[in-house]
């Protein structure tokens, strides 16, 4: 026996260690340093154990009795390990049971009997009176809207806007909480304070909001008590509650904000022997559906950032700056005369160093809090904000900026990975992908934090996933979103609704890489944690909505002439005109029915469905089959000659000949360069262009486009100052106004999906079986980058590459965990197999083709493109000349073979000319 142990036993999916189904699957992973395991063994509190002959198992399904609703059950796991040791058992991992039974549930929804406006917050109360104090208490709480919910005075749990946003028409969820320790013999108070949240939120845009859930919110509590006798009570939520309207929160709203007024405040209205006065009976809401326990991590506050300056508009505004776009709220810390009213708006950005209001639209992201005099905390309880700046009126006297600290709010997952590199740009990019992903996960994976959207956009999660996964533990997260998906699905004939929840109850149409969430999210989920119940639960979903595409399709087995978002955002699409992209929408939705089309045959198969692997499997060979006739001719070329267009073909295995393969990607190489490596896709091509390129043999390209700073660029936006990935290429305009389109968000995790290439491609790590129980090193270094390093948490432990270059020596370091295996590929070697530990290879780095003159102005624009010197001196000379000039020749200048410099020198007089040709000659 040895005293090392496996540290971290957990539930495999669920946000919390409250079970939501009576046998839930176990995950572990093996410490890093121990030889690998030859079995594991897993046993509960109850005397049963369970042994796993596979060694490198990183998970099981449950494998003792299931679970009664509220059991709890101490697991404990231990391994043998290959050098004949056997670690200790585990420390316990205690598991309680949540919701399981239906029947189990008796509590009413309750809310306010007469309010006396729309989306009012109230306050509730239940007494009950216990014969002893308990042994054990487990209370189930919800709410349509938002609950902060007390017993005897004390706070239960530290959820924010709980219990979140479901499609509530259709499921509830509730939360479990252990609330032993705050019941007492006697008389006890159960106190909950109620606000609209997501359920009486108005949704819409341009004026047409609508609320589509509910007029108020309402409330509902069921609390089992034990006591040490073995002797059970029951207590709910019913009319014999009391609540009231005129507490301190006088209006909420996720878009608008909140109004407080803490004179209003009512001290020890949650504990025993307050005054009765004000009261009154609740009414009960009839609602027929039954919550079920929550998969996902509740949203909590995560950090705090102080203020890092303090500025004074242009106006005279005060305006605080916390140094990053966030999602969350204020904590004020304030000592003011009552009836002193404190007003905070909340922005992302400054336009010309004022407040920038006009992207929010119809939201307001407003704050407002009457002070009760002497010392108050303010702080809003049922929105959150999207912002970096924070603008702050009423305070009385010289603000102290240590008194007030930016919270931030998001769903509570785990990080998994970390990302660096040489170059300091690149890493706040990936900082900036890290921040808009966790503003943007908070309750549901919305589109954006801040204006009057903050909705569930399908095709934006879609793109998103597959970084996602990487960046944080997202498996109960999206699992519990994609059962909102399935169910609002099944109530529109298989399709899929644009945004999950389905808040905007618009007509509902096929749209290819929006709907395709349904196939693409739980095969990414598969892909990265290896747990087969995803693709279990979801495939019912998968093939329906599938079905809905191939019915689309037709027999030509081509998706032509409907209605589609396309390349959305493409950066050349006018800002009123987000969808009109270069490519043609067609090839984008036959490129979707072709990848549903082979998860779905790829998910029956490993489900065991083998009628259905063989038919979807046909479908997706036929799909590909009229694509390549259709839009690839047999030089290589795309029909529609766009980016895109290129990236789908090749990202998507639509084209599979070597050949072939190799000329779209020479093709897509010449595009992105005649673009003079700016970035030029839409929402569907930019998470493919990068490894289209570098899989393609151009890793040059994929690198120069990466590491362009000029408009539209990854870059240009961290130039920019962004903290977070902005919705539009060009959100901010080079001279500081904002892009003046409706939409112009600047915290939108979408063209983030970049970040993927970064631990997959860039640092060379990804998983080459689902799980990562086999994983692929394979480093793709470029010019302008010496060295880079992911880390990445796996299912197994913790894989890391580094790798460096010096002197034209390519060095990588890496680690494989305990129980997984990884392939190594390095350039001009043959790929090798390594086990678990650390590792390191060296190999001759490619050598590159350095461009070379000398130049003039008659040298075609494509060679000169590829030579950063004769860039540079372009620039120098044409900036000397005008910015204005230099900017609008960047702007304009296709670089391509065939056309001279001179041929697009227009209006550049004669010794500028002459200055730049003698430059060019000299390289």
């Amino acid at each position: 026996m040895t005293d090392r142990r496996i540290p971290d036993l957990k539930l495999a999916r669920e946000g919390t260690q409250t079970a939501a189904s009576p046998a839930p699957a176990l995950a572990w992973t093996t410490p890093a340093g121990n030889p690998t395991a030859s079995w594991t063994e897993l046993r509960d509190d109850a005397g049963s154990t369970h042994r796993i002959d596979d060694g490198a198992s990183a998970g099981a399904a449950w494998p003792f009795a299931p679970l009664a609703p509220r059991e709890r059950r101490r697991i404990q796991i231990r391994a043998g390990l290959a050098d004949g040791t056997v670690t200790g058992w585990s420390a316990p991992l205690e598991v309680r049971a949540g919701l399981l039974d239906p029947a189990d549930w008796t509590a009413d929804f309750i809310c306010l009997a007469n309010p006396d406006r729309i989306a009012q917050p109230a306050l509730l109360r239940g007494e009950l009176l216990l014969k002893d104090a308990p042994t054990d208490a487990v209370l189930h709480v919800t709410a349509i809207g938002a609950h902060v919910t007390s017993i005897n005075g004390v706070r239960v749990g530290d959820h924010q806007m709980a219990p979140g946003w479901t499609s509530y028409d259709k499921r509830l969820v509730a939360d479990t909480h252990d609330v032993t320790s705050l019941l007492t013999a006697g008389v006890n108070v159960v106190g909950a304070s109620l606000g609209g949240g997501w359920r009486t939120e108005q949704y819409g845009f341009f004026g047409r909001g609508r609320r589509v859930y509910g007029d108020q919110p309402s409330y509902a509590a069921q609390l089992h008590v034990t006591y040490a006798d073995g002797t059970q009570e029951v207590f709910t939520t019913g009319p014999r509650w009391h609540a009231r309207g005129d507490g301190p929160i006088i209006d909420s709203s996720i878009y608008k904000g909140e109004t407080v007024d803490l004179r209003h405040a009512i001290d020890g209205w949650d504990r025993a022997g307050a005054s009765a006065e004000g009261w009154e009976p609740v009414a009960v809401e009839e609602v027929a559906l039954v919550p079920q326990q929550k998969l996902s991590p509740p949203v909590r506050v995560t950090r705090e950032l102080p203020v890092r300056e303090v500025l004074t508009t242009p106006s005279g505004a005060t305006v605080l700056d916390f140094g990053q776009n966030l999602v969350g709220r204020l904590r004020i810390q304030t000592d003011g005369p009552e009836g002193t009213v404190i007003t905070v708006r909340h922005a992302e950005v400054l336009e010309h160093d004022e407040m920038g209001m006009r992207p929010l639209r119809g939201a307001t992201q407003t704050d407002t809090f009457t002070l009760p005099g002497g010392p108050a905390t303010l702080e809003p309880t049922f929105t959150f904000h999207g912002f970096r700046y924070a603008e702050v009126t009423g305070w009385l006297g010289e603000l102290d900026p240590s008194a007030i600290t930016a919270q931030v709010m998001h769903s509570d997952m785990r990080p998994t990975a970390d990302f660096a590199c040489s170059h300091p740009l690149v890493n706040r990019l990936h900082e900036n992908v890290v921040w808009g992903m966790r503003g943007n996960f908070l309750s549901v994976p919305t589109d954006c934090p801040q204006r009057d959207e903050r909705l569930g956009w399908t095709g934006d999660i879609q793109v998103f996933s597959p970084t996602a996964a990487i960046l944080h533990d997202v498996d109960g997260f999206l699992a519990d979103w994609l059962v909102d998906l399935r169910l609002e699905q099944d109530a529109h004939d298989g399709l899929v609704p644009f945004v999950i929840p389905d808040a905007l109850a618009d007509e509902v149409h096929a749209t290819a890489a929006w709907g395709d969430a349904a196939t693409i999210v739980p095969w990414t989920l598969w892909q990265r944690y290896g747990d087969l119940q995803v693709l279990a639960d979801q495939y019912s979903s998968m093939r329906t909505w599938t079905d809905r595409l191939v019915a689309l399709a037709g027999d030509d087995r081509l998706w032509e002439g409907s209605m589609q978002f396309g390349d959305w955002l493409d950066p050349d699409a006018p800002p009123d005109e987000p969808g009109a992209s270069k490519v043609s929408r067609d090839i984008v939705a036959t490129a979707y029915v072709f990848r549903s089309a082979r998860i779905v045959s790829q998910t029956a198969a490993l489900l065991g469905n083998d009628d259905d692997a063989v038919a979807y499997g046909r479908i997706a060979q036929e799909v590909a089959s009229a694509f390549r006739d259709a839009y690839v001719t047999p030089a290589g070329r795309m029909m529609s000659d766009a980016p895109t267009a290129y990236a789908l073909a090749l990202g998507f295995d639509l084209v599979t000949d070597p050949q072939m393969r190799s000329a779209l990607g020479a093709r897509l190489a010449e595009r992105v360069r005649a673009t003079g490596y700016r970035i030029s896709t839409g929402f569907v091509g930019t998470p493919l262009i990068l490894e289209a390129l570098s899989s393609t043999g151009h890793a040059d390209a994929a690198g120069r486009l990466l590491l362009q700073t000029d408009n539209p660029s990854w870059l240009y936006t961290v130039s920019m100052g962004a903290t977070t990935i902005w919705e539009r290429w060009d959100s901010m305009l080079p001279d500081g106004s904002i892009n003046p389109g409706e939409m112009t968000s600047f915290n939108h995790y979408a063209l983030g999906a970049v970040a993927e290439w970064l631990h997959r491609s860039l640092a060379g790590l990804s998983f080459a079986e689902p799980g990562g129980r086999v994983l692929r090193i394979a480093p793709t270094p470029v010019a302008g980058i010496d060295w880079a390093r992911t880390v990445q948490r796996t299912p197994h432990g913790e894989a890391k590459v580094e790798w460096r270059l010096e002197s034209e020596q390519l060095t990588v370091d890496a680690t494989v965990p305990a129980g997984a295996r990884a392939t190594v590929e390095l350039p001009g070697r043959d790929p090798v197999e390594v086990g678990p530990g650390a590792h390191t290879f060296s190999c001759t780095a490619p050598a590159a083709v350095a461009p070379s003159g000398p130049y003039s102005l008659r040298t075609d624009l494509a060679t000169l493109i590829d030579d950063p010197r004769a860039i540079a001196a372009i620039r120098d000379e044409l900036g000397t000349f005008s910015e204005g000039y230099l900017a609008g020749f960047i702007g304009r200048t296709s670089w391509t073979e065939g056309s001279a410099l001179a041929d697009v020198l227009f209006g550049v007089p004669p010794h500028v000319l002459a200055a730049l040709d003698a430059r060019l000659t000299v390289l």
